[in-house]
């Protein structure tokens, strides 16, 4: 027993494979078991969301995905009954603009066989091979902090036991997940019996006229949800009777495809190619509990929680499971964080699996009951969260406006000034929810840019400084990063800690140079959005660590999604005030604060700089050591 890895993976499915490449590219030593001998041939998931969609751009991985796949930009609505024959009942934009504020308002139609080859090759590229045809048996718990995580796996092809040692364990593994079932009090909860359904992937030459939307259609022999496919294909969903499993697959596919004739007619359907046919049993549930005590041994996607698979969340959900999860495990293992970090996994994903099963369980008896406008009002109601558009509660990650804000020193916890709600002066953004679309232009090379994608992810925190007037603001950000930067400080230190971590470079950073966004600090990045104009203003006006950021300076004057980031963001920002924000390593909003020049100070604007780096280390230091 003589391998020892930092994190080991089971399973290599897209939530494994998500989890693997960013903890790769975080610099975190990883392996990754699969039971199956190759990737994913045919079938299974295949539908991406937008906020799934901006993740993978930023991980730079999405633009074959884009090029091969089917974007789907509506949903329809067909029925029939005894007396009216098949006609549309309705057309909706699948992602309303009023409704949900999205830069790719489309799902994402491609094979899951796709996607996860695109984790792999990237994956190669960081010196990391999912290891095949390895079944996980069991794991035995480790009875003290410093002891490792001893797993036994067994070698499909030659039948061999095999073991390997582990920092922490990760179950990736499905709805049927042997790590679930090892860890104790994780057991599911819910719908322990589900409905069945049958999916089939095909080439079908018809006369009906929206095969390219996402189209539900009722009858009164039943209903079938159909989605446009790479490859001129179909996915077809039926749900069938609960002894449908207990036929054969070939009776039970000769059954949907006459049912789809059936529900489809009088259209005429003629099947060209059968690429895929499966049986499912679906049912709403998930696991009492997400990690073990000691936060060693998680899981996540399937193996925590299950559902149908109509509303194309499960992939999505799952492989967020593991963008929340990664960059946790990797400062925790680099000693970076304290324990209340990982805690927030749990906290955080658990809450998003309820929503799911609550939305899905709606969804689910709309469709089964044949109610087109009650289906159709499901969706509308929960259109941002079936995006992506997840938030999360308060807590040490997400702290509120209305409580972030710094005490003086003569101040208690319980009585210092907050900010109340109405001071915002507008603004979107709220601890806890995602970056909304933002245009910008970058400063060093007049590029414009989408600001919420701009900063590759890299593990790191962002930092953003708003502010109108660079001049204005100039001594006090000297004296801010002069702070940020100090060793002797818990910021400074930590940050000088993080510079040995660096992951192996691959071809593609050539061209991608990350060093651009992490070469004042591994763990953050800075980032100046100003309206002034570029000619207002020199690099060298700035304090040396934004300098250094040159990449991630920005000018605010684009407005191309009908107002500027800042307004839009952090609302109104006068020329005596500066909004900072801290963004998480996955994207979503952490804290705000706004100041002022001078503020409960003698006017030298020392004193906000020194309020400014306090706020910031009191909320870092909620989760990270100093």
């Amino acid at each position: 027993m003589d391998i020892v890895n930092q994190v080991t993976i089971i399973g290599a499915g897209p939530a494994g494979l998500m989890l693997a490449c960013t903890l790769a590219r975080y610099g975190i030593q990883v392996q990754i078991l699969d039971d199956r001998p190759s990737s994913t041939a045919t079938g299974r998931a295949d539908g991406l969301q937008p906020k799934t969609i901006e993740t993978l751009k930023q991980l730079g991985l999405a633009s074959t995905l884009l090029e091969k796949g089917v974007k789907v930009y509506d949903i329809c609505f067909w029925k029939s009954t005894a007396t009216e024959k098949l006609h549309r009942t309705a057309r909706e934009i699948h992602y309303p603009a009023d409704v949900v504020d999205l830069l790719d308002p489309h799902l994402l139609l491609i094979h899951q066989g796709m996607i996860e080859d695109v984790f792999i090759q990237d994956l190669i590229a960081r010196g990391v091979e999912v290891q095949r045809n390895s079944s996980f048996l069991r794991f035995k718990k480790p009875t003290s902090e410093n002891e490792d995580i001893h797993v036994e796996y067994k070698d499909i092809q030659s039948g061999e036991t095999k073991f390997l040692k582990t920092q922490y364990l990760v179950g990736c593994d499905g709805a049927h997940s042997n790590v679930r079932k090892c860890l104790d009090g994780a057991e599911m909860e819910g719908d322990q019996s589900g409905s069945v359904w049958g999916i089939l992937d095909a080439v079908i030459e018809t006369d009906f006229p929206d095969l390219w939307s996402k189209t539900v259609v009722q009858a009164e022999t039943g209903a079938i949800l159909a989605i446009p496919r790479e490859r001129n294909m179909t996915r077809l969903y039926i749900e069938l009777q609960d002894t449908a499993e207990e036929n054969s697959k070939k009776v039970v596919q000769d059954f949907v495809m006459k049912r789809a004739e059936e529900i489809f007619s009088p259209y005429v359907l003629k099947w060209k190619r059968i690429e895929w046919f499966a049986v499912y049993r679906f049912g709403q549930r998930a696991a009492k509990r997400f990690s073990d005590d000691a936060q060693r041994i998680f899981i996540v996607g399937d193996a925590a929680h299950t559902h149908s698979p109509k509303a194309a969340q499960g992939m999505n959900v799952s492989m967020h499971d593991s963008f929340n999860l990664s960059w946790k495990l990797a400062l925790t293992i680099k000693s970076f964080a304290l324990p209340s970090l990982l805690q927030t996994y749990t906290q955080e994903r658990q809450a998003v699996a309820r929503d799911l099963l609550a939305f899905d369980f709606e969804h689910a008896n709309a469709y089964s009951a044949g109610d087109p406008k009650a289906l159709a009002d499901n969706f509308a109601q929960n259109v941002r969260f079936i995006s992506g558009l997840a938030e999360y509660g308060e807590n040490v990650l997400n702290i509120p406006e209305v409580v972030a804000r710094v005490r003086s020193k003569t101040e208690s916890l319980s009585s210092y000034r907050v900010r109340t709600k109405g001071q915002r002066r507008g603004g979107i953004l709220k601890a806890g929810a995602l970056l909304p679309p933002a245009r910008v232009t970058r400063y060093i090379d007049a590029n414009p840019v989408d600001l919420q994608l701009d900063i590759p992810l890299l593990g790191q925190f962002r930092i953003f400084f708003f502010t109108p007037n660079v001049h204005r603001w100039s001594v006090c950000l000297e004296h801010i990063f002069q702070k940020l930067s100090d060793p002797t400080n818990s910021f400074g230190r930590i940050s000088t800690a993080a510079h040995p971590f660096t992951p192996q470079e691959t071809e593609m950073d050539e061209y991608n140079q990350p060093n651009r966004y992490i070469g004042v600090g591994k763990l953050f990045t800075y980032a100046l959005v100003t309206k002034m104009e570029k000619d207002e203003f020199e690099i060298v006006d700035l304090p040396v660590s934004l300098q250094d950021s040159r990449w991630t300076i920005y000018l605010d004057g684009l407005g191309k999604y009908g107002e500027s980031c800042t307004k839009k963001w952090v609302g109104d920002v006068e020329d005596d005030e500066m909004v900072v924000l801290n963004i998480r390593p996955d994207g979503y909003v952490g804290s705000s604060n706004r100041f002022e020049v001078g503020e409960e100070s003698d006017g030298d604007g020392e004193s906000t700089g020194e309020k400014v780096v306090k706020w910031l280390e009191e909320y870092y230091g909620g989760f990270l050591k100093s």
